[in-house]
């Protein structure tokens, strides 16, 4: 296990770094551009699908020492860091329908870590 944990945190790191390109996306999104290009191709776009290729990248590395069915897992933290990321950049409100998402997620991900 102690070969896989530095495996482990490449792949949460890797799901962090992803998270944060769709906060750059959905940035660059909601400003206006003056031509279709412009919309695609300027700094902030172009860096976070370069994020987002890293963390890819970063994944791939990760898979060849943790086992394939914990990926999917690891990858469901994803959607604590968008709902927070989400009330900290775009003032989204944490509803109590998300709390209990959020829960239901984090208590699976435990589940699979205790008796997977």
């Amino acid at each position: 296990m102690n070969g896989q944990l530095q495996y482990l945190i490449l792949f949460l790191v890797a799901v962090f770094v992803a998270a944060l390109s769709q906060v750059l996306l959905k940035t660059a999104a909601m400003r206006p551009h003056k031509s279709l290009a412009g919309e695609y191709l300027n700094p902030q776009v172009i860096g976070a699908y370069g994020l987002f290729f890293l963390a890819t990248l970063a994944d791939v590395i990760a898979y060849r020492r943790i086992p394939l069915s914990l990926g999917p897992i690891l990858e469901a933290t994803s959607y604590f860091y968008v709902t927070v990321f989400g009330a900290v950049f775009f003032r989204e409100r944490i509803t109590a329908k998300k709390l209990g998402a959020l829960a239901v997620i984090l208590l699976g991900i435990a589940v699979f870590a205790l008796l997977g």
